[in-house]
């Protein structure tokens, strides 16, 4: 059993949700919150209750979009037809770029 935690609200988060994803859904989660560089938990959350996502410019965030644009254009690379979860994820590290770009904190 995990340990009880207090949110930035200091609301104690003791409840589980779970569910089933397949492999490919799995990855493609992962791919967001990496790009996010959020924590799983708090990306799962803000999605759920429909929040918008915050990237705050960090050298992890750099490193992240980094390696997910090479990722990308290697599939792109390597695929005559783009798989629908490549142009949403190609969608996501666009807004998230423009939004750094967009940024005075760079």
């Amino acid at each position: 059993m995990s340990n009880k935690k207090l949110d930035q609200y200091k609301r104690w988060r003791n409840k589980t949700v779970s569910f089933r994803m397949s492999p490919e859904e799995n990855e493609l989660l992962n791919s967001y919150v990496r790009m996010s560089g959020m924590e799983k938990q708090e990306y799962l959350i803000q999605r759920a209750l429909e929040k918008p996502i915050t990237v705050i410019a960090s050298p992890k965030i750099y490193y992240s979009l980094k390696k997910e644009l090479e990722l990308l254009v290697a599939e792109l690379q390597n695929t005559e037809n783009t798989h629908p979860d490549t142009l949403d994820r190609i969608e996501f590290l666009t807004n998230i770029i423009k939004e750094i770009l967009n940024s005075k904190e760079i």
